[in-house]
């Protein structure tokens, strides 16, 4: 895409831009909360958008006249006029970056809070303290990060590790971080259960949902299975005597959702509630996108389970993202949290390539 390209565009996106003004400054917007959130976002985008590009035509331009007054200066004061044409193309190489990439459309989730839920797959008990220790380098970087976390429902397994856990997280960029997330991370590393000192090989599943609002997701009651049965930890050992564990099950889609974290009937149901409408916007966004473009396949990958994305290699200290072709070393402050490194690394990597799918469509 070339400078001009971006001019073109930016001005035709300026009538949108108008449109968006005039619909924030129409009370009746702010009746309907899921669309002013979302007319809001998109007008602090543009507006972002067009500052950087205005203030990079603006560096352009004194570019130019700072370099026709080279001709006319005495050696002494061209070393200024230099200096300053130094620090303009700087300046104007990093604004041409960041037009470029704030031209990208934004994830349809991007504001959205969202619902995380890890599994071990292949491995056994190696890969429930592998999800155990994803978990908590997760918990962490949210931490760093300033999110609101909740823990829906967990389930530990004999040794200290997860059968799974599922967890909302509620903060700026919560989506467009996480989404990366979703898929098959595998692990390879000695097993402390090991006394041979053989590298094994485990697997766990990540899924990372949009959380739905309750008006987005219609269900209706009799749609619903709901199922009630008694609590119970590691081993079968029984964690309270009532039956407060909630399975819900949504009739159309088969989907089921269990939740026993909480004491109360009334609060498991709430979170099995909260998780099933994630899956059921996962389920319709999937089949939206199947319909407009069925042969084109998304950059952070299919959301398949089964997709390999990571590999965590401890013995060689390096974590390696398949789909990117990332690779970031230091794995034990990785996995203390330290995920940003790797993130901005992905995102730029993903930026590149839909920004070349953007100029191809151009």
């Amino acid at each position: 895409m070339t400078p001009q390209d971006i001019c073109r565009y930016i001005e035709s996106s300026k009538l949108r831009f108008k449109e968006l003004e005039s619909k924030l400054a129409d009370p009746a917007i702010y009746a309907n909360h899921l669309e002013l959130k979302k007319v809001s976002r998109e007008h602090q985008r543009m507006n972002g958008l067009f500052r950087s590009y205005n203030r990079w035509c603006a560096a352009l331009k004194e570019l130019e006249e700072n370099s026709a007054m080279m001709a006319e200066q005495d050696e002494e004061l061209k070393s200024l006029i230099q200096a300053d044409i130094d620090a303009l193309n700087n300046e104007i190489a990093t604004l041409e970056s960041t037009v470029r990439f704030a031209l990208l459309p934004p994830d349809q989730n991007d504001s959205r809070n969202i619902i995380v839920e890890l599994r071990p797959a292949a491995g056994g008990e190696e890969a429930s303290l592998f999800a155990g220790e994803l978990f908590r380098a997760y918990s962490r970087y949210a931490e760093h990060k300033n999110w609101k976390m909740e823990i829906l429902d967990m389930s530990a397994s004999e040794l200290g590790g997860l059968k799974s856990v599922a967890f909302s997280l509620a903060g700026e960029d919560a989506f467009s971080r996480m989404k990366y997330e979703c898929g098959v991370h595998r692990v390879q590393r000695i097993p402390s259960t090991e006394s041979g000192g053989r590298i094994h090989t485990s697997t766990i599943t990540v899924a990372v949902m949009a959380e739905a609002e309750e008006v987005e997701i219609e269900i209706r009651a009799e749609d619903l299975r709901i199922d009630v049965y008694r609590s119970s930890g590691p081993g079968g050992q029984c964690v309270n005597t009532t039956d407060s564990a909630v399975r819900v099950t949504h009739l159309p889609t088969g989907l089921a959702v269990a939740s026993q974290q909480e004491k109360s009937q009334h609060r498991n149901k709430e979170i099995a509630m909260r998780i099933l409408r994630a899956r059921l916007l996962e389920r319709q966004q999937q089949e939206e996108s199947a319909k407009q473009a069925a042969d084109k396949r998304a950059q952070v990958g299919t959301g398949d389970r089964s997709e390999r994305i990571r590999t965590y290699n401890f013995p060689q200290n390096r974590v390696t993202d398949h789909r990117y072709g990332v690779s970031v070393f230091d794995l034990p402050t990785l996995m203390e949290g330290a995920l940003e490194p790797l993130f901005e690394q992905i995102i730029k990597v993903d930026s590149e390539r839909r920004l070349e799918a953007l100029n191809q469509q151009m």
